[in-house]
């Protein structure tokens, strides 16, 4: 990079706050993604202020310079890593709560708040902010909704996109642009709140959000449900639905994952077993709570469930949930390489996306161990493998091609709640065609058409 770029950059941020070093610019050419190439950044700036990132914006619209704004990282389709160089923006440093507004159930935020920092401050006033991905204790705000990233609540709450209330954001050329408020009812103009909420970095740059907040739910049960075969688990979530139950949870893992987490956490899951469902029901009203819960009681016993454990306490509550969030950390044992997919199906096609996974994963010889967000169809087939081994991960790429594949083929999409990035793009025109896929090219030229923001992700390139 110029050098007076560099000096330029320096005379806005100062120049602690300017990386250029090899080893500073290394980790910033990754994320929580797997088998994705690095690509290291030209430099990486912390700006503190929204005014310095505009001013970083404009100086890098005037140079026609690539800027990827970047959070935690966690992310896992790429969506952070700078494939074109340029400058990495880590908004790490703009990280506060501005405003709780409990009259209206707003909040203000900063995009590189921590999510759980954000409930944890509603906590007691008697809200929450549903939306609550894997990393919601290290995912950022502004990342959660560039991504428009879901979780276990998804189900009954909605993922991301249905909490953003508004944006303040500061598109390609420096200007600052203010979408959506508070109020309940907004149909003024496009909604380019929903626009921006999910375009992962390659229209603008977040520097506030204001989301929706509410009641916590004052009741909860509980329960882990065993099953021998993966059609009765698949039909007991579709007849729990169909009974107009929504449970705030209903999560699955097969058999690979049982076994997996039972291995890593001896928590007294059945090795044997096809599937075990996790589901939670909530509400204000005990007597509603309790009538769903014997509702999904008797659904799961009628469809042949081996056990059903239910949780009398806190303690068996929290056991049955580390049971489900330890599957990923536990399949991240087993091989150097796990890739977590994020393939989704119409709940009612989740027998037939199982078992295309396990018969994919026999097809081409690999591990694959399957959970995810079984009530509204989002399955994490995750695969276990060495990305060292070039013959193998051959055959894992074909079958990730599969999944995909399969996805669309059953009316899904190719992703819930993990974004495009660059993992994913090859995959687009697959489910929007050449026409989907060239209004979306003419919003980006529209809106960028210098092509610095976030360049490489969501379009293929080849």
């Amino acid at each position: 990079m110029d050098k007076n770029i560099i000096n330029e950059l320096v005379s806005i941020l100062g120049s602690e706050n300017v990386l250029t070093s090899k080893e500073d610019k290394i980790n910033y050419s990754y994320d929580a993604t797997p088998d994705v190439q690095r690509y290291e950044p030209d430099v990486v700036v912390t700006p503190s202020s929204k005014d310095e990132v505009v001013k970083l914006v404009k100086l890098a619209s005037k140079y026609k310079v690539p800027l990827v704004t970047r959070g935690s990282g966690t992310n896992l389709s790429g969506g952070t890593i700078p494939v074109d160089g340029g400058i990495v923006l880590s908004m790490l440093k703009l990280d506060r709560i501005i405003e709780i507004d409990a009259a209206n159930l707003t909040a203000t935020v900063e995009p590189g708040l921590v999510i759980q920092r954000l409930n944890e401050a509603v906590a007691p006033l008697g809200l929450i902010y549903p939306p609550d991905p894997g990393t919601v204790t290290t995912a950022t705000m502004g990342g959660s909704v560039s991504e428009c990233s879901g979780g276990l609540r998804g189900l009954k709450y909605g993922v991301t996109k249905d909490y953003v209330m508004g944006l303040e954001m500061v598109m390609p050329g420096g200007e600052m642009i203010y979408t959506g408020g508070k109020t309940v009812k907004n149909v003024s103009g496009y909604d380019l709140t929903k626009l921006f909420t999910g375009s992962e970095g390659t229209l603008g740059i977040i520097t506030e959000i204001i989301v929706k907040l509410i009641p916590a739910p004052k009741y909860r049960r509980s329960m882990l449900v065993i099953f021998d075969d993966l059609d009765k688990a698949g039909k007991t979530i579709a007849d729990i639905i169909s009974n107009k139950v929504i449970p705030a949870t209903l999560e699955i893992m097969d058999n690979v994952t049982i076994r997996t987490v039972e291995n890593y956490s001896k928590i007294g899951l059945p090795v044997d077993a096809e599937a075990v469902l996790v589901i939670e029901v909530d509400g204000s009203i005990e007597a509603v709570v309790l009538n769903e819960f014997d509702t999904v009681n008797s659904i799961c016993t009628g469809n042949g469930a081996v056990s059903v454990k239910l949780a009398e306490s806190d303690s068996d509550r929290d056991a049955i949930f580390a049971a489900r969030r330890a599957a990923l950390p536990a399949l991240a044992q087993v091989r150097p390489t796990t890739i977590l997919e994020d393939a989704t199906v119409p709940r009612s096609r989740i027998p037939e996306m199982l078992k295309a996974i396990k018969d994919i994963a026999e097809k081409y010889k690999i591990r694959i161990g399957t959970f995810g967000h079984a009530g509204d169809g989002n399955l994490h087939p995750t695969i276990l493998t060495d990305e060292s081994d070039k013959e193998e991960m051959a055959r894992v790429h074909k079958a990730i091609d599969e999944i995909f594949s399969t996805a669309i083929k059953l009316g899904g999409t190719l992703s819930g709640e993990h974004g495009i990035g660059m993992a994913k793009s090859k995959y687009m025109e697959m489910q929007f065609g050449s026409s989907g896929m060239n209004v979306m090219k003419k919003i980006k030229q529209a809106l960028d058409p210098d092509n610095i923001m976030n360049p490489g992700k969501v379009f293929w390139r080849g």
